[in-house]
């Protein structure tokens, strides 16, 4: 029995932001059923190389990441017969997602209003870039002009002054990504309180709205303290020291986080006196002297490679660690004992991360390719005009 066994899910989204509110769902036991455009299906399909499969089903990469344990079937949801046989299941579902612009699955009586007179309790879930209200409300919103709206462009990046320096996206979609975090304990709740109302909610899940939540220190830095945030490069605005250094043969994260981290790093080190020194005795005033004390720190680091300092500060609880790329993160002792890559059904995937009693609450089964259950779904409806169940 899983957490979120008998729970149905219908699932009108597509590229990332909906899609992974979906997957997190089924992988905790929901039965997912994806509708995808007849003859193309989700945008992601077509996002390759790298591919996976036979070239006449592969799947790209990134749709894999984010479409595990659901069920395809294609469906044209602007023709009358596809609109009425999304409402027959939404009839049935628990949760509906869908990110579709505003307004626009009104036109085929597929809007929250519609679904939810013909099942009250459906929670019905809307993820877009900017809401269901407002000026910006009928825009596009993709997630890098997001990042770029929402303020973190602004804070990320080399400082100011840095020969080529320029504002930065992260180096995944984290607005897309958050926001189907969000989404999903926003749908979590929903039904827990359905419990007791008997009645569903209309989530309303906008990128732009999770992407400043997400700002945290640095937006609750400016509210609070006028305070307005720069570019640090891989440095920290309230912690000091707390970025990367070089060292003798490359980069390593240097991340104390009190006062007695630091003067027991500054004693590992070899400048026990440093850890004393009037001015850096507290946090405060290491962000005060932080010019200062900076270059000083990296001058030491240069005296030891990165295994040699990770040898010597972590045993001793001064936080570190080495910068690693992918085929080291994947050989990483800690990821392989956590078992974060997995075999899904012949695909390599990363695991889900939460773990329930010890156990990974991931689905086992794979991607679907591209209609893959549409008949079988279609022929249920016709016997029962019920939720399909999965066969």
């Amino acid at each position: 029995m899983t957490p979120l066994d008998g729970v149905r899910v219908l699932d009108l989204s597509r590229v990332l932001a909906g899609p992974w509110c979906g997957q997190l769902l089924a992988d905790y036991g929901a039965d997912v059923i994806k509708v995808e455009r007849p003859g193309a299906g989700d945008d992601t399909r077509a996002w390759g190389p790298p591919w996976w499969g036979d070239p006449g089903q592969r799947m790209s990469a990134y749709y894999l990441s984010a479409n595990r344990g659901k069920r395809s079937i294609a469906i044209d949801l602007a023709s009358a017969d596809g609109a009425a046989l999304v409402r027959r299941i939404a009839a049935h579902a628990d949760v509906l997602l869908e990110n579709y612009k505003v307004g626009q699955l009104a036109k085929y009586g597929l809007d929250a209003a519609t679904l939810q007179a013909l099942n009250p309790r459906l929670v019905y879930c809307s993820i877009t870039g900017y809401g269901q209200d407002g000026p910006y409300a009928a825009a596009a919103g993709y997630d890098f002009a997001i990042q770029a709206t929402g303020g973190l462009m602004s804070v990320t990046g080399e400082k100011d002054g840095t020969p080529g320096t320029e504002p930065q996206k992260v180096g995944v979609a984290v607005a897309d990504l958050f926001t189907g975090l969000y989404a999903t304990t926003a749908v979590l709740a929903a039904l827990h309180e359905r419990e007791r109302t008997g009645r569903g909610r209309h989530v309303d899940a906008a990128l732009l709205d999770t992407q400043v939540a997400m700002l945290a220190n640095q937006a609750s830095n400016y509210l609070v303290g006028g305070q307005m945030p720069k570019r640090m490069g891989n440095a920290h605005v309230n912690v000091v020291p707390y970025q990367v250094f070089k060292t003798r043969d490359g980069h390593i994260v240097l991340a104390v986080g009190n006062d007695s981290q630091f003067q027991r790093f500054c004693k590992l080190a070899g400048h026990e006196a440093v850890g004393s020194d009037p001015r850096f005795l507290t946090n405060a005033l290491r962000i005060e002297h932080r010019d200062v004390l900076a270059p000083l720190i990296a001058g030491w680091m240069l005296e030891r490679t990165t295994a040699e300092w990770t040898a010597l500060l972590e045993p001793n609880t001064v936080p570190c660690a080495p910068i690693l790329e992918l085929p080291e993160v994947f050989r990483h002792p800690q990821v392989t004992a956590r078992g974060l890559q997995i075999d899904n059904a012949g695909m390599p995937m990363v695991a889900a991360p939460m773990r329930l009693d010890g156990q990974r609450a991931v689905s086992s089964a794979p991607a679907p390719r591209l209609d893959e259950h549409g008949a079988a779904i279609r022929a249920a409806l016709d016997r029962a005009d019920a939720w399909p169940k999965p066969r």
